[in-house]
């Protein structure tokens, strides 16, 4: 079985880091050869090409493949995967990510690839975007759809968005939860040496974010929540793991922010963290809050629950497969500030809370989150598909 894997770049991410363990998780099932295609990794959120560039023959590059849209770099990206699938000749072709998943399908099928395999990480459509963004991108994924064989999603509610935009047909769409390593996020502790390096006193309570600093991710909501909570918490401090764009203007917060002086002193910013260092900084929070409007299944979420710790995050995409309210956390319609700061207030006030919450988000996620499970889960449907050729792809 040989099967090729696409995404658009090797950014740190969670379809990035998805795709890299299911290309080694793969490589070490008997019988099976794996290989990557990937467009250059560009942008200041860091890079994962390292932990592929070094195996050989693992990795293709495609300059071409870019992130932006762009009609002539797009048709030599087309053009120049159709020819690597028809010199490959892969059994299966699994793309990934929007531009990726959308030239990569294209291209396999053109290349006469038997079967074709996409996984959704999250929308490429929704109420994020305007109107005439939708339409292109809807139509994109039409267009891809119709020559997909199979869809992988890594939540239900990206089953749902896409087939009530007319993408696919039931029986084409199977839910994977994106796995990872457990090990060190179960082994995850409150570093004193941690604590005392970032500024966090040992009796500070700390709420953390684990996300890129752009738009959408909801950091400046988890600003204003906590600024409502400053006077009854004066020992509450906020962990932010990551880089973007909006650092200056989320570090000048306490400046900037209407009543942005209750946030002076309580803000830390850690800049980009490798992933293999993530379930470190996940050890010194009480809580994770995930704001985000856009997001198939933010991966940061299984991870802090594996990590013992309850989460609050918006009631968006997959968010509520894990999330289970009052159960391993609060579940929020977005935008409703006043309950995600009720929500954080009973978090720092209630150990005991916390700790009800953390143990059955590990308990939730031992069981469906191994990086193995995820392996052998694609494994398994890879073998189905070979066994039982398509009669027709999506509709």
């Amino acid at each position: 079985m040989r099967v090729t894997h696409v995404i658009t770049r090797l950014i740190v991410g969670g379809a990035q880091e998805n795709t890299i363990a299911s290309v080694l998780g793969l490589r070490a099932k008997p019988g099976v050869e794996v290989n990557l295609i990937s467009g250059p990794t560009t942008g200041p959120e860091g890079t994962l090409e390292p932990r592929v560039s070094q195996i050989p023959g693992l990795l293709t590059l495609v300059p071409e493949l870019i992130r932006p849209v762009s009609p002539w770099h797009d048709w030599l990206a087309l053009r120049r995967l159709t020819r690597l699938f028809r010199e490959q000749r892969p059994d299966i072709v699994h793309t990934h990510s929007g531009k990726a998943g959308v030239l990569g399908r294209l291209a396999a099928h053109a290349a006469g690839v038997p079967i074709i395999v996409h996984t959704i990480h999250g929308p490429s459509f929704g109420p994020f975007q305007g109107a005439l963004a939708n339409f292109i991108f809807r139509a994109a994924e039409r267009r891809a759809g119709r020559v997909t064989t199979h869809f992988v999603s890594v939540a239900n509610a990206m089953t749902e968005q896409y087939r009530a935009a007319g993408i696919g047909r039931p029986e084409q769409y199977t839910r994977i939860f994106s796995g990872f390593d457990l090990e060190p996020f179960l082994k995850a502790k409150n570093d004193p040496a941690l604590r005392a390096k970032l500024g966090i006193g040992m009796d500070d309570v700390v709420v953390g974010k684990v996300a890129r600093l752009f738009e959408n991710k909801g950091h400046l909501e988890l600003l204003c929540a906590v600024r409502e909570l400053a006077d009854r918490y004066p020992n509450l401090k906020v962990l932010l793991i990551g880089d973007g764009r909006l650092r200056t203007s989320l570090e000048n917060a306490p400046a900037t922010l209407p009543g942005g002086q209750k946030l002076a002193g309580r803000l830390i910013f850690t800049g980009l963290v490798p992933p293999e260092e993530v379930s470190r900084y996940l050890g010194l929070m009480d809580a994770v809050v995930h704001l985000s409007r856009r997001e198939g299944l933010a991966r940061v979420l299984p991870q802090a629950l594996a990590a013992g710790k309850p989460i609050v995050a918006y009631d968006c995409d997959g968010a509520r497969e894990v999330c289970l309210n009052n159960e391993t956390g609060f579940l929020v319609k977005p935008g409703n500030l006043q309950v995600v700061a009720h929500a954080l207030g009973e978090l720092i006030a209630q150990p005991e809370l916390r700790g009800r919450l953390g143990k059955r988000g590990r308990e939730l996620v031992q069981a469906q989150f191994p990086v193995q499970r995820m392996v052998d889960d694609l494994h398994a449907l890879y073998v189905r598909l070979m066994n039982n050729p398509p009669r027709g792809k999506a509709k």
